[in-house]
């Protein structure tokens, strides 16, 4: 899948999106501070916030645009997005929580729930997961719903370091066994590195360099497994 914003303007405040940009390796980083644009820029993709101007094509296919004229609801995008907190229902089990996002054309229950490691939660509620169990639940019913692209919005914020140890490599098995593209949003290098074959840095609402991971970053000491 690609996607592509033309044009795309958005301001709030004193802030503004200002990008023309296409997205099409398998899973493209994007990466900035905080207020950098980058929630922005998936809400936008996702079909949760309306640009200003500019147009948002996803395999080819105008989303948004034409002055306003074209705005394919979310549901109808192909695109799974995932929240920073993960957006669970509290009142529903991990069972009922996963069932929600089911959708035809999707993977079989069986394969995300062996990837994800999520079938010994199933009667669980949220509030008794831990963050990182609650990260993967999220990440495991949007992939129910058989999107054509994932948007990832900090999987890892707010948790602690060994949690995030933990949790990425279910983020790479998601990216290798079920091969949805993905748009990663971190703060992270590291997790960039990791996860992404590109990234595309912003800095308030534009983009100031873009290239592979290993390029782009001053080399650090190496964690999450990562070569030296």
């Amino acid at each position: 899948m690609s996607v592509r914003l033309e044009g795309l303007r958005l301001a709030t405040g004193a802030f503004e999106l200002a990008l023309d940009l296409h997205f099409s390796a398998p899973v493209t980083g994007l990466f900035g501070a905080s207020g950098s644009g980058k929630t922005t820029v998936l809400e936008v993709i996702a079909g949760l916030r309306r640009p200003d101007a500019g147009q948002v094509f996803i395999d080819g296919r105008v989303v948004w645009g034409c002055r306003g004229k074209v705005d394919t609801p979310p549901s109808r995008r192909g695109v799974g997005y995932v929240p920073q907190d993960g957006a669970l229902f509290p009142h529903l089990t991990v069972e009922d929580n996963l069932r929600y996002g089911l959708r035809g054309g999707g993977p079989s229950w069986a394969k995300v729930a062996e990837v994800l490691g999520v079938g010994d939660l199933l009667g669980r509620r949220p509030v008794t997961l831990s963050g990182g169990e609650q990260r993967r639940v999220a990440l495991g019913r949007a992939l129910l719903a058989g999107p054509r692209l994932l948007l990832l919005d900090e999987p890892m914020a707010g948790l602690d370091a060994p949690l995030r140890e933990r949790l990425l490599p279910y983020i790479r098995r998601t990216r290798d066994e079920f091969g949805v593209p993905m748009i990663y949003v971190s703060h992270d290098a590291d997790e960039i590195v990791a996860l992404c074959d590109e990234v595309v840095c912003l800095e308030r609402g534009a983009v100031t360099r873009r290239g592979r991971p290993n390029e782009v970053f001053v080399p650090q000491l190496p964690r999450y497994g990562l070569p030296g």
